[in-house]
């Protein structure tokens, strides 16, 4: 038998690659019909409760509508200018915008280092420690507003009492009727509430990382920083830019925390901007006054989900420059 040549191996590796690239999409889907079978649930349910309503409700944005009977009062893109110009839904928007910074950063390096701890292979119950901290990330946060409610509710004068002996406060504090101390106590609970879902991710992208990366700069002598640094980063890179985005878009979704905690208020200081969509669509707010108007409701819907795309292909085209530049310079 005539052994091949070098010349002709690339040859069949080429031709080979050609017949694969030519596969038909039916033979792609067959090959891995049990991938399409497994996500079909949930595809099916997309579809159905997230996807037709977006294109569902779109009709409504033209119509001057409170949600009884038929849709008549046709208005055009009047809702959408009525948006633009609404110096109560750029509040919102506001709101939206500090509860996103503040939190954001503040609970991603928490998760870091939890995780980092967490991930060590030398920290006994590990698992129990894990279990603890991604509890209320599975509890409602419904739930969880009506809990701290009670709680200030009921020892609201005995933190007063003690931050007073402590000489930090002079005055009662109204922690939920203040309009100082409302939105701060929000992305505190908030905080907590969804650090067990990046505690997860960054756990996950840790666990990728090879362990002979670390024993071989232990061995060049590298201590705990310099590994930190040059391998964890790095190496998280890809990850820690996907729970990045997620983190974003999910903090500017917040809704049930603020509903139930103050309902938009006092006095507005709350108000994102999904409870004001809510208050438009169904009435009654911190703010007297609100009429029903699905229209109206819907038409701010599209206008924020219009500026949540935007802000989301900003991230990815910021985080890509970033890192082409990180790679010219390290050229």
């Amino acid at each position: 038998m005539q052994t091949p040549t070098i010349s002709t191996v690339p040859e069949a590796v080429k031709r080979k690659s050609q017949q694969t690239n030519r596969r038909s999409l039916w033979q792609e889907i067959r090959a891995n019909r049990w991938s399409y079978i497994y996500i079909a649930p949930m595809f099916v349910l997309l579809m159905v409760f997230v996807v037709y309503p977006i294109f569902g409700s779109f009709g409504y944005t033209l119509y001057e509508w409170n949600g009884i009977g038929d849709p008549s009062n046709y208005v055009g893109l009047d809702n959408f200018v009525r948006v633009i110009h609404d110096s109560f839904f750029w509040g919102a928007f506001a709101h939206t915008l500090i509860f996103t910074a503040v939190l954001v950063p503040i609970q991603l390096t928490l998760a870091l280092i939890l995780a980092l701890v967490l991930n060590n292979t030398k920290l006994r119950f590990a698992s129990f420690y894990r279990s603890i901290y991604f509890i209320p990330a599975v509890t409602s946060p419904a739930v969880i507003a009506v809990v701290v409610q009670l709680i200030l509710s009921n020892f609201g004068d005995n933190l007063n009492q003690l931050l007073a002996q402590l000489h930090i406060t002079q005055d009662h504090i109204d922690w939920l009727g203040d309009p100082r101390f409302a939105l701060g106590i929000i992305i505190v609970i908030g905080i907590w509430n969804t650090l067990g879902y990046n505690l997860v991710y960054f756990l996950a992208g840790l666990q990728t990382i090879p362990a002979e990366l670390y024993e071989a700069a232990s061995i060049d002598g590298a201590n705990s920083t310099a590994r930190f640094i040059n391998i964890t980063v790095p190496m998280l890179r890809g990850i820690g830019l996907v729970i990045v985005i997620l983190a974003l878009l999910g903090s500017l979704q917040v809704f049930d925390l603020v509903l139930v905690l103050t309902d938009g208020g006092p006095y507005g200081a709350t108000e994102v901007v999904n409870t004001y969509i809510y208050h438009q669509a169904f009435g009654g707010s911190a703010r007297a006054g609100v009429q029903p108007n699905v229209g109206f409701a819907s038409a701010a819907s599209f206008f924020y989900g219009i500026i949540l795309l935007g802000l989301s292909v900003a991230q990815v085209l910021i985080f890509r420059y970033i890192n082409r530049q990180r790679t010219a310079w390290r050229d």
